[in-house]
């Protein structure tokens, strides 16, 4: 039950994201209605990839070394960091053409890396996957990208700043509801 819900979660964020690009027509004739419906059904898929991977037995498919612990957050903080306004308003990110898919693939893939059971391969390795199908649709769709106007580096100081304390908040609330991702 729990790896069918899962997957059924990881399916549905997929169809939800792309709805747009597959059926422009469909979405297009919902109007704003349809703004909410993808809402909701990404909200659906978050609840199935939560309680389907909390259901799920543990398989274990590999043992990651105890060092992963240490690649898997300072992944984590770039990838709050990247998911940060740093893009639009910082100076290091600007180039970057989707910082926020580059943020996420980095959070997936640091859960991938200290992760080695099969509910945890297909969560976070199903969205991996999403994140770079995207950005191949996103460029092969809109090819022609120019960057906006670059901000300061201050403020990717700023905003570095700030991602350490929210990763330290996530990390917190991460330890109360399941492991906690900092070595004691």
């Amino acid at each position: 039950m729990g790896f069918g819900l899962l997957i059924l979660g990881v399916v549905l964020w997929w169809a939800a994201h792309f709805f747009k690009r597959v059926a422009p027509a469909q979405r297009a004739a919902m109007g704003n209605a349809g703004k909410g419906a993808v809402t909701a059904v990404l909200l659906v898929s978050i609840v199935l990839m939560i309680v389907g991977y909390r259901a799920t037995d543990f398989i274990h498919i590999w043992s990651p070394p105890s060092f992963m612990v240490h690649i898997n957050n300072l992944l984590v903080l770039i990838a709050i960091w990247m998911m940060s306004p740093a893009a639009k308003k910082g100076l290091l990110l600007n180039k970057v053409r989707h910082p926020m898919l580059a943020g996420f693939k980095a959070w997936a893939t640091a859960h991938l890396l200290v992760n080695g059971d099969l509910a945890s391969i297909i969560l976070f390795g199903g969205l991996l996957g999403w994140a770079v199908v995207q950005v191949i649709v996103i460029n092969k769709s809109e090819p022609n990208w120019t960057p906006g106007k670059p901000g300061t580096l201050a403020k990717d100081g700023m905003f570095f700043v700030a991602s350490i304390v929210l990763m330290a908040i996530i990390g917190y609330i991460h330890g109360l509801v399941g492991p906690s991702p900092f070595p004691m």
